[in-house]
């Protein structure tokens, strides 16, 4: 799926699975943390990451890449779940 950063959170856009989180604060969840950092989240194994929002209870891993402007500020993430453990 794809988050888009506004007004000081992250929100949907585009995805496919299963139902997601609508909403998402910056440096909460592996998307959240990926968007405070400015760098990729590579999590073996979702449910050993300290504040794991489990949208999907059937996630194990999970990647999340976060998206830039032009002009290097922060546009989104795309975040990319897995149902093996240690996918990415």
């Amino acid at each position: 799926g794809v988050y888009r950063y506004e007004n000081q959170e992250l929100i949907l856009g585009p995805f496919q699975g299963k139902p997601a989180c609508v909403h998402i604060q910056i440096g909460k969840g592996v998307c959240g943390t990926a968007a405070k950092e400015k760098q990729t989240q590579i999590v073996k194994n979702v449910h050993e990451f300290a504040g794991h929002i489990a949208c999907d209870s059937e996630s194990n891993s999970e990647i999340v890449v976060p998206i830039f402007k032009t002009n290097g500020n922060l546009w989104g993430v795309f975040d990319f779940d897995s149902t093996k453990l240690a996918n990415f």
